[in-house]
């Protein structure tokens, strides 16, 4: 049995994300999926203009996993864009490099990536709540793992 997988460190989470060519029926295309990590690596290395070990920091991996999940993301979208098929991003393993939080008396704060991976917050850091909840971005959940939520990333077709 292979060990699990590492949670990789996103910063953006793109709204739109289905792509189609035009005056094509939708019914009749073939799609690729493009994980968020694999456009995270493609928004760092290819907008950003990132080095590599910048955008594997940034990520939280290593050089060599970020090179592997941007070579799959670019033969991907190569695939997509020269044999006309649609591209949906969604899925992967990660997490947000900063987490919102509200508690019921209305107070928010920030948690980083870091701070999430050893422990989640348990109470609200100006009144002392307990009752907290997370703030999704976009609507958005985590990610994919046993301890997270599994979240299809869809944009209504």
């Amino acid at each position: 049995m292979g060990r699990q997988p590492l949670w990789r460190k996103v910063g953006f989470l793109p709204q739109i994300t289905y792509f189609k060519p035009a005056g094509v029926a939708l019914t009749t295309l073939e799609e690729e999926r493009i994980s968020v990590e694999e456009a995270e690596a493609m928004r760092l290395k290819d907008l950003e203009d990132l080095e590599l070990e910048d955008c594997a920091r940034r990520m939280n991996i290593s050089r060599t996993t970020f090179s592997r999940i941007l070579s799959s993301a670019r033969r991907r979208i190569a695939d997509a864009l020269l044999n006309g098929k649609a591209i949906r991003i969604e899925g992967g393993n990660f997490k947000m490099a900063v987490r919102r939080f509200r508690c019921i008396n209305g107070h928010e704060w920030d948690v980083s990536f870091e701070a999430m991976i050893k422990e989640s917050p348990r109470f609200c850091l100006a009144c002392n709540t307990r009752r907290i909840i997370p703030l999704w971005p976009y609507g958005l959940g985590w990610g994919r793992s046993d301890k997270g939520r599994n979240i299809r990333l869809r944009q209504k077709e």
